[in-house]
């Protein structure tokens, strides 16, 4: 039975993605600051307290982990705090440095030791890190943090290839969560797509950056 462990799932995607992963059989670990009822009625082991912005709780996520085998990874926590060039808040887009490039790197290097040959590490992104993609403009915190988790996987596709493991930067597309404002696709069905991305991931074409529907996105 195949471990997925998951960051950020007591609700919208990462909630959909727990009920998924665990529907299909898989051993699903739930990582989260704090729980919810939702995430609890799932048949997940849970665990809790671990603030991926704050390297202070990667060793409760260590201890919580042990030595089991992780054969998915799948960095999903992240914040998003809305602003432009007229109303900047340089503390608000340090934190979203924090959790959204910082978190995956940090979970990652923690758990290094619990992948191996054949694990996948999948680090969802979003096309508003895309420079060559940006035709709006706003909303800087997100967008720089966004793009620099990018590079963060550019590089851990280089360092994890000689252990065998793969990695992908993925883009769930607008979902109707908190974070959107209730606009867009299901978190159900964005978390379908994130996984079809996930289960094509190999050491070949480790390194993308895809839209969960499927094609390539550019940098």
């Amino acid at each position: 039975m195949p471990t997925v462990l998951v960051t950020g799932c007591n609700r919208g995607i990462g909630l959909q993605l727990c009920q998924q992963y665990s529907a299909r059989g898989d051993d699903v670990i739930a990582v989260v600051r704090s729980s919810s009822a939702e995430l609890e009625a799932l048949p997940v082991r849970i665990v809790s307290g671990i603030d991926v912005g704050d390297g202070a709780s990667m060793p409760l996520l260590k201890d919580a982990v042990g030595e089991q085998r992780i054969d998915i990874l799948l960095n999903n926590a992240g914040i998003l705090v809305g602003d432009n060039l007229q109303d900047l808040d340089y503390a608000a887009m340090e934190l979203q440095f924090r959790v959204n490039t910082l978190g995956p790197l940090r979970v990652t290097k923690t758990l290094l030791p619990n992948l191996g040959k054949g694990s996948r590490v999948a680090i969802v992104s979003s096309r508003v890190g895309s420079i060559e993609d940006n035709g709006t403009g706003g909303n800087y915190g997100y967008r720089v943090s966004k793009a620099a988790v990018n590079m963060v996987g550019a590089n851990l596709k280089h360092d994890l290839a000689p252990l065998g493991i793969a990695i992908a930067l993925l883009h769930p597309g607008l979902v109707a969560t908190d974070m959107t404002g209730g606009s867009g696709i299901s978190a159900a069905e964005s978390a379908k797509g994130l996984i079809n991305r996930i289960d094509d991931l190999n050491n070949e074409n480790s390194g993308g950056f895809w839209h969960a529907e499927g094609y390539t996105l550019p940098w």
